[in-house]
Formats: C-alpha cells, sequence, structure tokens
C-alpha cells in the first residue's frame, strides 16, 4: 500500500470504522454504506480501503457466532440426526447460495462503479422509502406472520430471502435491511427474520471477507495488518451490543424509525453534495 500504515492516527481511523461497522451491520441501515461514507469523512483512502471495509465485517460476523455459539453447536451436533437443525441448516445454505453465485460474477464491477458516497445515498433513500411502504403495509392490513418462528421456515422461504439478500451487493441497501424486510414481505414474523438474518450473515460475510482477502492478497502487506485487527475486534465488540439490543427491539417495534433515518441521513448527503458543501 506504499507506506507504513502501524501509526496512531491510521490506527484511529481503523478503530473509528470498526466502531461504524460494528454498530450498524445488523442494522437495516447499510453497514457498507456508512464505512464507505466515514471513510471518505476521515480520509480512509487508498488501494486496498475498499477490501478493508468488508474485511472488518469478519468481526461482526465473530458476535453473531459468539452470540448464538450455544445453538450453532447445537445445529452441529444435531446436524445429522435432528430434523429442527437439519432444516435450519439446509436453510441457511439455500439462502446462501444466490448471492454466493452472483457476488462471484459481479463484485468487481460492483466496487468499480457503485462503490461510492452517492449511489450509498440514492440506495439509502429509496431502502428507506421501502421499509416505510412495507411497514405501512403491515399496520394497514394488520398482517399475521405466516411463520412465526426460524426453525419453521421451508426451503423456499429461505430461497426468496436469498434473493432479496442479492441486492444488499449494492452499497447502501443493506444486508441485514433486504434480508429481514425480504422475510416480513415472504410472511416471516419480525423475530423470525431477524434471527435468519444473523444466521445467514455468519457464510454471507465470512464468504465476502474470504473472497475479497483472496483477491487483495498482492496489495495487502504485513503494514496493514494492525489497522485489520484493530478495526476486526473493535466491530466484534461494537456489534455484540448491538445484536444483544436487536432481538429485543423487534419484540416490541417495527422498522420505520429506521426508514425515516435512511432518507434524512441519505437526503443530506445528495444535498450536500448537490450544494457543493462536500466533495463526495
Amino acid at each position: 500500500m506504499g507506506r507504513l500504515k502501524f501509526d496512531w492516527l491510521y490506527l484511529l481511523q481503523a478503530a473509528f470504522l470498526g466502531i461504524v461497522e460494528g454498530l450498524t451491520e445488523f442494522l437495516p441501515v447499510s453497514s457498507t454504506g456508512h464505512l464507505i461514507v466515514a471513510a471518505e469523512l476521515v480520509g480512509f483512502r487508498d488501494a486496498t480501503s475498499d477490501t478493508f471495509v468488508v474485511a472488518i465485517q469478519a468481526g461482526a460476523i465473530f458476535a453473531v457466532c459468539w452470540y448464538y455459539r450455544m445453538r450453532i453447536a447445537k445445529v452441529l451436533c444435531g446436524l445429522f440426526s435432528e430434523p429442527v437443525q437439519q432444516r435450519l441448516a439446509i436453510n441457511t445454505l439455500v439462502a446462501f447460495m444466490p448471492a454466493a453465485v452472483v457476488g462471484v460474477l459481479v463484485s468487481d464491477l460492483l466496487k468499480t462503479y457503485l462503490f461510492n458516497p452517492l449511489t450509498v445515498a440514492t440506495a439509502l433513500v429509496i431502502g428507506g422509502l421501502l421499509i416505510l411502504y412495507v411497514e405501512h403495509r403491515h399496520n394497514k392490513f394488520s398482517m399475521e406472520p405466516r411463520v412465526r418462528d426460524m426453525d419453521d421456515m421451508t426451503w423456499k422461504d429461505a430461497l426468496k430471502v436469498g434473493i432479496a439478500q442479492c441486492f444488499a451487493m449494492i452499497p447502501g441497501t443493506s444486508r441485514s435491511g433486504a434480508t429481514i424486510i425480504g422475510g416480513l414481505v415472504c410472511g416471516l414474523s419480525r423475530k423470525a427474520a431477524t434471527e435468519f438474518s444473523f444466521f445467514l450473515a455468519i457464510p454471507t460475510i465470512f464468504g465476502a471477507t474470504v473472497w475479497d482477502l483472496w483477491q487483495a492478497r498482492e496489495q495487502i502487506a504485513a503494514a496493514n495488518l494492525p489497522a485489520l485487527v484493530v478495526g476486526t475486534v473493535v466491530s466484534f465488540f461494537s456489534a455484540l451490543v448491538v445484536v444483544h439490543w436487536l432481538i429485543r427491539f423487534v419484540s416490541r417495534h417495527d422498522f420505520r424509525g429506521f426508514g425515516w433515518y435512511r432518507i434524512v441521513f441519505g437526503g443530506v448527503i445528495l444535498l450536500t453534495w448537490a450544494s457543493g458543501l462536500v466533495r463526495w
């Protein structure tokens, strides 16, 4: 990357981005979008900054693995003997496959043309409007969920959520937002959609992290590792707080607040760009 990265300013920038990643990864507000904007604001831009944005997501996934460690262990132990655990494993794999295939095919194009604040802002606003629309329909028609628990999902439900996840490859869309809202549209309860979104994140983000690090293996030097470690560790702890909070939040609230937040945040970016106040 051209210069030694083991300095306090660089590590502080990495820690800041780790906080942003952990706080936003599992909320329907787009962690990648926030990281792109945050990286621009603090001047964290170089040849592998996009790879850094993806790589530190591993910290958030470690947080999910830790939070659900007992359930994950239960799935692994019952993989060949318990139908409920087998169903969850199969559903997770089925939902993972669409994004895995599409990601391999178009990830480079997306990074080249869409990893910028203006794309993020547009996707934030559109996604916010979709969240408000879906929540309005649920409230207006008092729609009862067809699937109340994650364990009751069929492979068809999982496939629909997996297809919805593909839209999250557009930065600013939000992986958790696409899967949770997609799950609600398909008849899942808020709790089922949110918990399945967490489980689906494990193979999806681990896969994206490994793929990106492998592709950028020649660009990443030992000097970059301290920043990656700091960003990943910080994202782990901040994500752990969010996962614990969000499970309780969805049992009592809808997602309209996140929809309005997306619209305001995206609108501010677009207005500052249109007015020339910020050179995004």
